[in-house]
């Protein structure tokens, strides 16, 4: 059999373009070298921040862009994804605090640091703190869920434990080789997070990619009346928001060390381990230090942090979001459908020559 469309890994973004390919009439099939919604990659995990970016207009606009596309998922779904909790932004520059004005002046408010830690009191600010009310955390797991549901609903086939080996362009299609033989396609998408650029080796010119092992922690709150909004800290970058059930969730964003996704421990490195445990007791005195767990995630990153969204002939791929991309996912989607089908082209930093 020929698919329409192969789909290379079925974290979000894979889901996210098979449900969009779906339901713009194609037949395509996803293999996942896993199981669905194992934790080996990118996708795992039960929250992420949403959140406009500050000072980039593009990333802003493109948050806004994918806000309504989270809400029909949770209407074609039936599931809570998106909650708007509020967000905030410390130790920025005086510069970042006018263009934070220029963007989000008509939902925006910058605050004093005094004004800040009245209604935040879990922080330490040193720096007007910027607030976005329309930020907040997505449901990740249950986000993931949704997507393979209503992927499946429109007529998307999974295959798990299907880990594609090599893949090559033949007589007009793509061939990927998977245990039990190969499979068909007329075009490719490729969304495998850390896997991507093996996959697509001498196909696609891609710029390099680092995999590294991010470290954050839950701490436990002090206090049960605290409010915390999602944050991230500009010096230095970290970020965390509020998981309910597992307490605050703080990370230091893309100083974990570098791993082979294959082969990582999932165990904490110790010294940047400690680093994250003193930046907590100096920034946040409404966490206790003493009471935290220790989770492990994965980042690939490009060398300037941007997204690849981009096709060569019947190859599209979709790679490189680590830190902030999840709140795109259902836009990504689109993305990735329009490439396909040959509608507009992504925006211009996410070109494989950029």
């Amino acid at each position: 059999m020929t698919y329409d469309v192969a789909v290379v890994g079925a974290g979000a973004m894979g889901s996210a373009a098979a449900w969009a390919l779906a339901a713009a009439g194609r037949e395509v099939v996803v293999l996942e070298q896993f199981t669905l919604g194992h934790d080996r990659g990118g996708s795992h995990g039960a929250t992420r921040l949403y959140r406009a970016a500050v000072d980039d207009a593009e990333i802003a606009e493109l948050t806004e862009r994918a806000r309504p596309l989270w809400r029909r998922l949770e209407t074609e779904s039936g599931e809570t994804l998106l909650e708007e909790t509020g967000g905030i932004d410390h130790g920025v520059s005086a510069d970042v605090v006018e263009v934070f004005r220029s963007l989000h002046g008509a939902t925006g408010t910058v605050l004093s640091a005094a004004e800040a830690a009245e209604r935040w009191p879990g922080f330490r600010f040193e720096t007007p703190v910027l607030f976005q009310p329309g930020s907040g955390r997505l449901y990740a797991e249950s986000a993931l869920h949704a997507l393979q549901v209503v992927a499946g609903r429109a007529g998307v086939e999974f295959r798990v434990q299907s880990p594609v080996r090599a893949l090559r362009t033949r007589d007009g299609l793509v061939e990927l080789d998977v245990p039990g033989g190969a499979v068909r396609a007329r075009h490719v998408v490729v969304t495998a997070g850390p896997w991507t650029p093996r996959l697509v080796y001498g196909l696609v010119s891609l710029p390099p990619f680092t995999v590294t092992q991010e470290q954050p922690r839950f701490f436990a709150p002090v206090s049960d009346g605290l409010v915390w909004p999602s944050f991230v800290h500009h010096g230095p970058t970290s970020y965390g928001l509020y998981e309910p059930g597992s307490g605050v969730k703080v990370g230091l964003h893309a100083t974990g060390p570098v791993v082979d996704p294959d082969t990582r421990d999932f165990q904490p490195e110790p010294v940047r381990d400690e680093q994250l445990l003193r930046y907590v007791e100096e920034w946040y005195p409404g966490l206790d230090p003493t009471r935290s767990t220790a989770i492990s995630c994965l980042y690939d990153n490009t060398p300037t942090a941007d997204f690849v969204i981009d096709r060569a002939g019947p190859v599209t791929v979709a790679a490189g979001f680590s830190g902030q991309g999840f709140k795109f996912v259902p836009l990504v989607g689109e993305f990735v459908r329009d490439l396909v089908i040959g509608g507009p082209a992504t925006p211009a930093r996410f070109r494989f020559q950029r």
